[in-house]
């Protein structure tokens, strides 16, 4: 087996420390975000029942749209990170994760 073959294999936890990393990283910023955005502490669940569609909906937009960026931030920089240490990109030729 070529080196292009085994390397998206043995990059495998790796990526999964990058998500894990995104993910708290990720949740950081939405916690921040926020707070600027409503002045409160504590973003909406959709089980609130105080809370009405309108901010259930933001805050859930807001929170995909910033776990988006930031995953895709993380793993771009990860797969970058191996590329100049191997010289080999950990995806196949086509396409990427999805």
């Amino acid at each position: 087996m070529s080196k292009k073959k085994k390397l998206p294999v043995a990059y495998k936890p790796i990526g999964f420390a990058l998500g894990w990393v995104s993910g708290a990283v990720a949740s950081a910023a939405f916690r921040k975000t926020w707070k600027l955005i409503r002045h409160e502490d504590d973003a909406p669940d959709a089980l609130d029942r105080d809370r009405g569609w309108g901010e259930i909906l933001l805050a859930a937009a807001v929170q995909g749209a910033i776990f988006a960026v930031v995953r895709s931030a993380v793993d771009r920089t990860g797969a970058k990170a191996i590329e100049r240490s191997t010289g080999v990109w950990p995806a196949p030729e086509k396409g990427g994760r999805d």
